[in-house]
């Protein structure tokens, strides 16, 4: 199963598809959102994804109860939700200029739409995929409308159940989406790794007939080095210039030194799964010169019996295989042997 995105093509013959998730972290500068722009793409991903709403898309603007976030150990910990979303959005007048910027740099600009008038919005720039975060996949009118669109769909499933993970599938398929991927995703920031589950990854992808990949947002990269090993086809992670600067989401961002890492080590990853293979490769042909062999020890005359006091099992490996020892132990010698000499079978009698 392979997808096509603008040229690029994503499945698991080829290396993993990486994403370069921007959030917020541009603090409301244009500016700082090339300059993340510049180091996504220097870093080596593929594609840069940006997030398309307003706060009054995403909730209302009150400051009691739900509308509060209340919890001491949540990272936005004292923000109303207006707020918090207000500050973190990319203003929608941004989103052609940095469409046109991040083409240019030779990466795939994309964006998750949170309600439809984003999905109407988006679709005047062409764009070429569409992402659905982890708190909306249980919004199925949204998944609709995108699906509708009939571009390439990629859904987050943090914290779905089966059966609306399920619910999600259908209602794209449904409506229009032949070509899906699903990322495996813990909605906590950061998350654990001891929660991350990655075997999930591959069932994921059997249960539904999908292609899966991640979405993470656990600190550093091994993490998502390990999805790859368990067929992992795409990489989202949040980017930031400076973990110290600030920003929404810039506490389980990952700096630009070390998504080059990640792009680097997820493709070693993905290059080092080959196939179930036996006897050694081709290039390990020259190292079984150093197995171990039979070789003499001593100098040892014609008549002499083989003993363990002039023969040895050393390498390399121009004499009889070391399963022969017990073997030849008390031939006879029908040559003159100088110790260095790989024992063969025509230096010995029957």
């Amino acid at each position: 199963m392979t997808i096509i995105i603008e040229g690029i093509s994503i499945g698991p013959d080829f290396p993993p598809f990486i994403v370069a998730e921007l959030s917020g972290n541009h603090n409301q500068s244009i500016d700082r959102a090339k300059q993340l722009v510049d180091a996504a793409a220097a870093a080596g991903v593929q594609a840069i994804k940006l997030q398309t709403y307003t706060a009054d898309t995403m909730t209302l603007n009150l400051d009691s109860g739900e509308f509060s976030v209340e919890d001491p150990d949540n990272l936005w910990a004292g923000y109303t939700l207006h707020k918090l979303y207000d500050q973190a959005h990319t203003p929608w007048e941004w989103h052609k200029e940095l469409f046109d910027y991040i083409y240019s740099k030779g990466c795939i600009p994309f964006s998750s739409p949170f309600d439809e008038t984003a999905v109407d919005f988006l679709e005047t720039l062409s764009c070429p995929m569409y992402k659905i975060a982890s708190f909306e996949i249980t919004d199925l009118p949204l998944i609709k409308k995108v699906a509708m669109t009939g571009k390439p769909m990629i859904m987050s499933t943090g914290m779905a159940s089966i059966s609306e993970i399920d619910e999600a599938v259908n209602c794209a398929r449904d409506n229009g989406c032949k070509e899906l991927i699903l990322l495996k995703c813990t909605s906590t920031y950061p998350a654990s790794p001891a929660d991350t589950n990655l075997l999930t990854i591959p069932h994921l992808a059997k249960m539904t007939n999908t292609l899966s990949g991640i979405s993470d947002h656990t600190l550093g990269i091994g993490v998502s080095v390990a999805a790859v090993a368990l067929g992992a086809v795409l990489i989202e992670k949040h980017i930031t210039l400076d973990r110290n600067d600030g920003g929404v989401d810039s506490t389980f961002s990952m700096e630009p030194s070390e998504f080059k890492d990640l792009v680097i080590q997820s493709n070693q990853a993905w290059a080092a799964l080959g196939g179930v293979t036996y006897g050694g490769t081709r290039n390990e042909e020259k190292s079984k010169m150093y197995r171990r062999s039979i070789y003499v020890k001593r100098d040892i005359e014609i008549g002499d019996a083989l003993s363990k006091d002039n023969i040895i099992i050393i390498r390399p490996s121009l004499g009889l295989s070391p399963k022969h020892f017990d073997m030849v132990i008390g031939q006879t010698a029908i040559n003159n042997l100088k110790k260095g000499h790989p024992l063969s079978w025509t230096d010995i009698t029957n």
